[in-house]
């Protein structure tokens, strides 16, 4: 998956280590659309991974800390036919197909139950290794953090 297009290339800064996420709008373009509006806003700057289950995923987007907030702003489902595997990223939601807003999680492991349940909107292209090192829990003690998300485009 090439990264040579740099606004659609997010570069996240996590208290682990820097982490690429190459963009997906041919299969989610209105989650990516906002995920991008919600970076420029430095909306997920100091948020916390509060949801790390091993070999499963690492979820995060949550402005409370706790899986229970958003930005306010519902996303209408994009499911798509691409599949979970180590390194997707994807929109977690609550039980309407329609209720993902800004929570994200990234896969450590192929995780098929999920396909064409949640909107996959990005793959992890560098720094894989630094979403292994985020500390696990539910919920997470000391939780590693987002420092910054970038849109690669805008970043100095």
């Amino acid at each position: 998956m090439a990264t040579n297009d740099p606004e659609n290339t997010l570069i996240m800064e996590t208290t682990q280590g820097p982490v690429t996420i190459a963009l997906r709008p041919d299969l989610a373009p209105n989650h990516c659309a906002r995920i991008k509006q919600l970076a420029r806003e430095k909306f997920y700057d100091g948020i916390v991974f509060h949801r790390v289950i091993d070999g499963f995923m690492a979820q995060t987007g949550c402005p409370q800390g706790t899986g229970t907030g958003g930005s306010g702003q519902n996303l209408a489902a994009e499911f798509n036919d691409e599949p979970h595997v180590r390194g997707t990223a994807s929109m977690a939601r609550a039980a309407n197909p329609d209720s993902a807003d800004s929570q994200f999680f990234i896969c450590f492991n192929d995780a098929p139950f999920l396909n064409r349940e949640y909107t996959v909107w990005g793959q992890v292209v560098d720094g894989m290794e630094n979403v292994d090192k985020i500390k696990r829990g539910e919920p997470v003690a000391d939780p590693d953090k987002i420092v910054s998300l970038r849109v690669a485009a805008d970043a100095e």
